[in-house]
């Protein structure tokens, strides 16, 4: 196989934690093949000659995979303290951690990890009782690559359903137990995919699907229409009644729910990642037909609790930062709704428990924590030990009390006990990470984007440190899909803190930090403004002396990985590393695999117009790289099972990347076995993954690594 030859040299600096490190390194990266396949779009030609690496099971793809993994693995093993860092970085995970406890029957279920365990175990003990091992998913598979996804009981805790995982896929397994014995009940349930499980008293339960894609493998091809689905108990799979979806009512995306009081069966359906239609099912009624109570994709609507016939519904409609309001089951048209917690300027998102109503609000991207009776009534507001991430507010009717963790970028995860009656909150479960978080600070500043927007960014740094420009720093950010990224503890940051680097995290426009308008402001023909935010955000660092061109880091996984690869095609020249995660760089395409077209409200798609297509394809990563450009030191990274975002998108865009790319940087691929776009992926391959991109990182930064 043909081979290029690029001299790596990385010159070392002394820095703080960081020692001098100066070595040269030959890397080779394959040529690889092209071919001339183009499609057009609006009368122009778009070339796409790395087509062929979209079959993820073709004999020449595999054999692609193992040498761009064999060439990363070879430059990885010579960075002379990637050892190091992995040792290091295992003490650190060597810990115990715990999930917040949950009542179900007469048993207290939490998951526990002995510290280095691939799997976290699901434990369960009577009240003054001793623990026992209810699942232990490290014995579902020899290497600890297949997960438990999810698990849901029955009001009487006496069955549970269970899901599984295999090589971090989507498509999910359900095994159906006794809790009496473990003892197995019918068959296994295959093929189950973007489900939960909602049981109809111990008769059965509802979960939802896709038919098995016709074209391309399981992993990467097209699933179109969810369907819902009722199993009883006992009988084949094959015998279960679709309930929704299918042709008669397709959707892409279909879930359930049944209230808490059993009454009500709660149907959300949805085209794509943003709003969705409401419909409502009297269970207690012979007969009764689904009712539809919302029936366009305008806003996002979900119920969250009943008592008798009033239903409490959280929603945005007329309320972009969200409110809940009441209806009565029998005309739950939105005419009828009436504002019970009306719309703030912060952010709400909602819980219930213990006959309460926990209101989350997002201040800045922090939380802020407030408790109102079910009559819309506020009863306080819930003390927190600080600036942070609290979440885990909810409960059965029944509790008097329940457990939420809090977070912070310096504050390693933490269980409290609340009472739900005195307002009270108590330590329940500390975190035993060998971290002091005395030594460290995070500090929220706010910069002007390119257009002149106020976005927030959290800079967390050990106390004490010199602003003179030469701190490494990595920059992550998301971006999208209304999703907030709220202050929360990494273990592997710790290995960049200890060292004097500093962490900074932007809360980007397209995500959810300050709501609906927030996110529309990113979306569509309005993308580029979140790139404009996140390079922004590393041209503030740098002028404020955090860090300079050469010691900044920019990271981003999934949508976060289609920011990391539009910012390193758009500025090159800015960031002196870039870790692209599972992204979606293939702009173009990205809706012709799985549930991409479910993407289709925050991109838009090249088929919708001209001028979305030309949009599209100038910020299209895989499409934006430039011939003899120098890029930043790049590790892609993805992983063979990713069937969210397939792997094709970082395989092409790697490919063109070594094609295009000129000077001394390093621009490889990582490609994980038996995982997939993050979810269950085991401890050993976590550790594995972040030991390469810290030496990867320090190495091309030109620093060592002091232990």
């Amino acid at each position: 196989m043909k081979k290029t030859a690029i001299l790596i040299l990385a010159a070392g600096i002394t820095f703080s934690g960081f020692s001098q490190t100066k070595t040269k390194k030959m890397v080779n990266y394959p040529t690889t093949r092209k071919d001339k396949t183009a499609d057009t779009y609006f009368g122009t030609s778009v070339a796409d000659p790395y087509r062929w690496l979209e079959n993820d099971v073709a004999p020449d793809t595999k054999a692609w995979v193992a040498e761009q993994n064999k060439v990363t693995q070879s430059y990885l093993s010579q960075i002379p303290y990637r050892a190091k860092i992995k040792g290091k970085l295992e003490k650190l995970w060597n810990y115990e951690r715990y999930s917040a406890p949950f009542r179900e029957g007469e048993y207290i279920y939490f998951m526990k990890n002995d510290g280095l365990q691939n799997q976290s175990v699901l434990y369960r003990q009577k009240e003054g009782g001793e623990p026992e091992v209810f699942l232990d998913p490290n014995k579902f598979s020899s290497d600890g690559t297949t997960s438990l996804a999810g698990i849901e009981f029955t009001k009487d805790g006496s069955l549970t359903a269970y899901q599984i995982s295999e090589g971090g896929s989507d498509w999910r397994k359900v095994i159906v137990i006794r809790t009496s014995d473990k003892g197995v009940i019918g068959d296994t349930l295959t093929d189950v995919k973007f489900s939960g499980i909602a049981w109809k008293g111990n008769e059965g339960f509802y979960y939802s699907s896709y038919d098995k894609p016709k074209q391309g493998s399981e992993l990467s091809g097209m699933t179109q229409h969810h369907k819902l689905y009722y199993h009883k108990l006992g009988t084949p799979q094959k015998d279960d009644v679709m309930i929704f979806g299918g042709e008669a009512t397709p959707r892409r995306y279909i879930g359930a729910s049944i209230t808490e009081d059993g009454r009500f069966l709660v149907i959300s359906a949805a085209n794509s990642t943003t709003g969705n239609e409401l419909y409502l099912q009297d269970l207690s009624a012979t007969g009764s037909p689904i009712k539809k109570i919302i029936d366009n994709f305008n806003n996002e609507h979900s119920i969250i609790d009943n008592q008798g016939s009033t239903l409490y519904i959280f929603t945005n409609l007329n309320a972009p930062n969200n409110k809940i309001v009441t209806v009565d089951a029998s005309d739950p048209s939105p005419s009828q709704w009436k504002d019970l917690i009306p719309e703030t300027e912060n952010v709400l998102s909602a819980g219930t428990g213990g006959g309460k109503i926990f209101a989350s609000y997002l201040k800045d991207a922090t939380s802020l924590v407030m408790q109102y009776g079910m009559d819309g009534k506020l009863e306080r507001s819930i003390e927190l030990p600080g600036v942070g991430s609290a979440s885990g507010f909810g409960a059965k009717k029944s509790e008097k009390e329940l457990y939420y963790t809090f977070t912070s970028y310096v504050y390693p995860p933490t269980i409290f006990k609340y009472d739900i009656a005195t307002g009270k909150s108590e330590v329940y479960k500390k975190s035993g990470v060998q971290f002091d978080p005395s030594s460290y600070e995070s500090k929220q500043v706010f910069y002007n984007s390119k257009d002149g927007t106020r976005v927030p960014m959290i800079i967390t740094y050990k106390k004490g440190i010199k602003l003179d420009g030469s701190n490494p720093t990595l920059l992550y950010g998301y971006g999208g899909f209304n999703i907030s990224l709220t202050p929360s503890f990494s273990t592997s940051n710790i290995i960049l803190l200890e060292q004097g680097g500093i962490y900074a995290v932007a809360n980007l426009r397209g995500g959810g930090e300050y709501g609906e308008k927030w996110h529309i402001a990113g979306t569509k023909l309005q993308k580029q403004n979140v790139f404009d935010d996140f390079i922004a955000a590393a041209e503030y660092l740098i002028s404020n002396k955090y860090t300079s061109r050469e010691k900044l880091a920019i990271s981003g996984g999934s949508n976060g990985g289609l920011l990391v690869g539009a910012a390193l095609t758009q500025r090159p020249e800015l960031f002196k590393v870039a870790f692209p995660a599972v992204g979606v760089l293939d702009m173009l395409r990205y809706n012709k695999f799985t549930a991409g077209a479910g993407w289709a409200y925050d991109y838009g798609t090249a088929e919708d117009s001209k001028e979305m297509f030309g949009y599209l394809l100038k910020y299209s990563p895989y499409h934006a790289l430039k011939p003899n450009t120098s890029y930043p030191a790049t590790l892609v990274t993805t992983a063979d099972h990713d069937d969210r975002v397939v792997p094709a998108h970082s395989f092409k865009f790697a490919a063109r990347l070594q094609e295009y790319h000129r000077g001394p940087n390093p621009v490889m691929i990582r490609i994980e076995t038996k995982a997939g776009h993050g979810a269950g992926k085991s401890t050993a391959q976590i550790i594995a993954e972040q030991a390469d991109k810290w030496a990867f990182m320090f190495y091309n930064m030109g620093l060592g690594y002091k232990d």
